[in-house]
């Protein structure tokens, strides 16, 4: 009801559905600066509620990680943590093996390289994991770029297909289903911020960034401390640097990956209060 009532009261002002803007009543000050890196005209109806669900996302997968819905999306962030991996691999001047990137649904995943330097690529998997998520989180600060990130992410999806081809045929069946079913969500989600109303798209793009950032959070609590398993990153950090104990380069990846979901949180803030419209 509260949704067509929004909707008749546009169509009486003769307003188009596309310029439908579910918080235009947030009016900012003439004296706010551009950008407001201060964020002193913070926070309106539509920054306050970005800043609840990024939370609410970041509890929800503590709950929701090992679930069969978000398999998918957990293929992708293990993607995006191998792949960080290679890239740093290729900046040191090392080789990834055939140019191949594995990815396991249960297990996480691997790529065998040789050369670049090996603390570098170590490192790179977790903490690009993060700063990937939180550049999805900025890009969710903005309408236009919500669009270009979750146009992105649906080239992952198509990626996550590919990938399941290695999975068990049961499993495969069950993740190609639920990766058509977020290609089907994503789009319907573009097509109604961009015909119906917005803000939208920008907060499921937002999930999609404190997934992935979250990646390295989560993951490692379950390999630490749930799982204890032994090929888990942290430990191969124990190899190369003994007095480097597992659990304490666990830690210092989450708060890394924290420090950095929190720069996201506040860049895309910036982006938002710097664009509204006064």
């Amino acid at each position: 009801m509260f949704l067509r009532r929004i909707l008749d009261e546009e169509r009486e002002r003769g307003d188009s559905l596309y310029e439908l803007d579910l918080f235009d009543d947030f009016v900012q000050p003439a004296s706010c600066p551009k950008p407001n890196w201060t964020l002193s005209c913070c926070c309106g109806d539509e920054e306050v509620i970005f800043i609840a669900f990024l939370f609410g996302y970041l509890l929800a997968n503590f709950f929701l990680w090992n679930n069969l819905l978000l398999r998918p999306i957990k293929l992708i962030a293990i993607f995006v943590h191998e792949m960080s991996h290679a890239l740093a691999c290729w900046l040191t001047g090392g080789t990834v093996l055939n140019n191949r990137i594995e990815v396991k649904e249960r297990d996480g995943g691997i790529i065998r390289y040789e050369g670049g330097n090996a603390y570098f690529v170590l490192a790179a998997g977790y903490i690009g994991s993060a700063f990937f998520g939180m550049l999805f989180i900025i890009l969710s600060g903005d309408r236009i770029a919500s669009l270009v990130a979750a146009c992105i992410f649906l080239f992952g999806l198509v990626i996550s297909l590919y990938l399941t081809k290695k999975s068990e045929t049961e499993s495969r069946v069950w993740t190609v289903g639920l990766s058509m079913g977020f290609i089907a969500l994503t789009t319907v989600f573009i097509l109604l911020d961009r015909f119906l109303f917005h803000p939208l798209l920008q907060f499921l793009t937002l999930y999609y960034g404190v997934f992935i950032a979250s990646f390295a959070i989560y993951d490692l609590y379950d390999d630490l401390f749930v799982r204890g398993f032994e090929q888990s990153d942290t430990y191969t950090c124990h190899d190369l640097i003994p007095t480097c104990l597992p659990k304490f380069a666990g830690l210092l990846y989450i708060f890394i990956a924290l420090c950095l979901m929190a720069l996201g949180l506040y860049l895309a803030l910036v982006w938002m209060v710097s664009t509204a419209t006064a």
